[in-house]
């Protein structure tokens, strides 16, 4: 007879501090998460390089989200998470409001993924799994967005697995080359965005967005403005949803029966990136790059009663030169949301 005893298990400390920050994350989804709150929608968003005909770079992000919308009942506070910014709203009231939290999983790979130990000049294997609230206060014509993510990279994050497993859903390529990527870290990043809808058409069909966002944070600190048109029906109800693409965690989504097609170019400086950086506090594999940016994405939305998807593309470095050849994949990406009332 065989008897096993937990007690005799010896973890790594490596192992041990491991597991300790990944259930830090997943906890701060499971607990933080007000247990008042009413979650009126969730959606899951993917993200995969696959959808522009590639599977390099960036590979794929897997995105869970819940929303508090309150739709019947009074409108939802900003909570713990994003209080450090609230000095910033405006003191006039706003028209509506929402709470939403996600816990996400985003996966960072060089170009040719078949190598065991890439260049050192190519952009470094790394896994992202996060924590995020974002809390939007909307008013008629401009919206404001209040966003903190909390998350660990590194073997923690659990990518390798992940990477491995779709790939071999997708009869892909296998990654060999993990045993390179950034060490564990604990990251963090707030960040404070508006857009405004500075322009209708007479039929309502037509609006124009103006958009600004600044982040910081060891995971990374920017700035950003862009612009977004947008020809569908319902305008009105889905002007905010573009701020909580900026996280990667959704897509502008419309609602309620609504529906449209977008293109929008943004532009901007990022001051540090650790995907691009490698580890804060620890030498690490990174590569040079062009802090200036401008992105343009295009989409289509649409909406049942209680059923929403929305597909994009997405090319974040579009001026990038030929020294940034390593980052053409990790730059482009399509993404699919679906999401649902609850």
């Amino acid at each position: 007879m065989c008897i096993f005893s937990f007690s005799e298990v010896v973890l790594s400390p490596a192992l041990r501090r491991g597991l300790l920050l990944r259930s830090f994350v997943v906890l701060a989804f499971v607990f933080f998460r007000p247990a008042h709150a009413e979650i009126d929608w969730l959606s899951l968003t993917i993200d995969n390089d696959v959808f522009v005909g590639n599977d390099d770079g960036y590979s794929n992000g897997f995105f869970f989200s819940l929303y508090d919308t309150s739709g019947t009942g009074a409108r939802p506070s900003a909570k713990f998470w994003v209080k450090p910014l609230l000095w910033s709203l405006s003191d006039e009231g706003y028209a509506a409001a929402v709470n939403s939290y996600t816990i996400g999983q985003a996966i960072i790979t060089p170009d040719d993924i078949t190598i065991s130990n890439p260049p050192e000049n190519d952009l470094p294997y790394s896994g992202l799994l996060f924590f995020n609230n974002t809390y939007l206060a909307i008013n008629e014509t401009y919206a404001d967005k209040l966003g903190a993510t909390l998350g660990i990279i590194g073997p923690s994050s659990g990518a390798k697995s992940t990477q491995i497993w779709f790939h071999d859903l997708i009869d892909a390529d296998d990654p060999n080359g993990w045993n390179t990527q950034l060490n564990d870290e604990l990251v963090f990043q707030f960040s404070r965005g508006r857009v405004w809808r500075s322009w209708v058409s007479g039929g309502g069909r037509f609006d124009f967005l103006l958009s600004s966002e600044a982040s910081l944070g060891t995971l990374s600190s920017a700035v950003d403005a862009g612009m977004m048109i947008r020809y569908g029906k319902d305008l009105m109800r889905s002007y905010a949803t573009p701020l909580l693409s900026g996280s990667r965690t959704s897509n502008p989504v419309a609602i309620k029966k609504g529906w449209f097609v977008y293109a929008g170019v943004s532009a901007g400086y990022i001051f540090n990136r650790i995907f691009t950086d490698g580890n804060t506090y620890r030498d690490s594999r990174s590569i040079d790059y062009d802090h200036e940016y401008i992105s343009a994405l295009a989409g289509f939305a649409y909406s049942w009663q209680n059923i929403s998807v929305t597909l994009a593309l997405n090319d974040t470095n579009i001026l990038e030169n030929e020294s940034e050849d390593q980052l053409q994949d990790y730059t482009r990406y399509g993404t699919l949301t679906f999401a649902w009332r609850h």
